[in-house]
């Protein structure tokens, strides 16, 4: 298996046609459905499905890319370390959501301003898979919004914290009430999000303690869907405060007065112990921590807190499972 057949395959990939990616590698096509081919003899395997003169990728060529992308970042990674040039690649980084929308834009700001040669590539982040893709290199770095993470090859590293609140629409029942019981939960439309989810195992948690049962759930992909569907008047959830900071302002969205209080999370940076911390991805964690640094925590508490601080309410997390308000 060599570069340049990676190479051939990835642009084939890409753009599904062996002329358009001999054009832009300035090869033969015939060089290039070569070095596809001798790929696939190499490996045993089909990556294309060959349909006339249109291409398809194979479940199995599916998988290769994955880790084409990966060989190939990590050999211009590798280029750039040994020639004293600036950081180049790829990042393949897993963030929730609400992180997405309210933390990363000054983030990847600053980043493309500095290192404008690493490609960035942002997938919407699950909790379940995220180890198994972060050990199998698919997944270059993580955030996460919860409580802890058991892993003792991974290191996470805590950045921050965010408070997590119950929503509404302002005409839903709830919204009139001075004070929500969790118990009121019960048999109400609760919304759950699927791409910012790991708060949602604190909201279970506490829906189970108090026996709040019988409610009907609706799953969603997206956050800005589930705010809309809030603001149409359909069911309650619980969001990161900052993600619904801009609804609250307009009056689209209310902030429930729940017995419970907020939920406190904390922001996770996380990635394999054992990998090789490439200068791309080395800047881009030591950027994250810099922007973060400067960003006013909801409320108006500061981002950066002592180590004593930090530890005082992690200890309080596992002991109650929540914050009081």
């Amino acid at each position: 298996m060599e570069i340049r057949q990676l190479k051939s395959f990835q642009k084939v990939a890409s753009l599904l046609s062996f002329n358009q990616a001999a054009d832009q590698l300035h090869y033969a096509q015939s060089s290039v459905s070569a070095q596809v081919q001798a790929l696939e003899e190499e490996l045993g395997v089909q990556l294309f499905d060959r349909l006339g003169k249109r291409v398809q990728l194979t479940d199995t060529g599916a998988q290769l890319l994955q880790y084409a992308d990966k060989i190939l970042s990590l050999a211009s990674e590798a280029q750039a370390e040994v020639t004293e040039r600036k950081p180049a690649g790829s990042l393949t980084i897993r963030i929730p959501e609400s992180f997405g929308v309210c933390r990363l834009p000054p983030i990847v700001k600053e980043f493309h301003r500095r290192f404008p040669e690493v490609q960035l590539n942002f997938i919407t982040c699950a909790h379940e898979g995220l180890e198994k893709d972060l050990r199998k290199g698919i997944t270059d770095l993580a955030f996460l919004l919860t409580d802890s993470i058991s892993a003792a090859d991974l290191v996470a590293e805590t950045i921050g914290f965010e408070s997590v609140v119950l929503v509404s629409g302002p005409g839903h029942p709830l919204a009139g009430k001075r004070t929500v019981q969790t118990r009121d939960l019960a048999k109400e439309t609760i919304l759950f999000s699927k791409v910012d989810c790991s708060y949602r195992r604190n909201f279970s948690r506490i829906l189970e303690q108090e026996n709040a049962r019988g409610f009907r759930t609706l799953e969603f992909w997206s956050v800005e869907a589930l705010k809309r569907t809030l603001m149409a008047g359909i069911g309650l959830t619980v969001l990161p405060e900052a993600a619904v900071a801009e609804e609250v302002a307009r009056k689209k969205l209310v902030v429930l007065p729940w017995s419970e209080g907020k939920i406190e999370v904390m922001l996770l940076m996380i990635c394999y112990r054992d990998r090789w911390i490439s200068p791309g991805l080395k800047a881009f964690m030591e950027i994250t921590k810099q922007v973060l640094g400067t960003l006013p925590a909801q409320g108006g508490r500061p981002r950066k807190e002592d180590e004593r601080e930090q530890t005082r309410r992690a200890a309080g997390r596992k002991k109650a499972g929540r914050r009081a308000p």
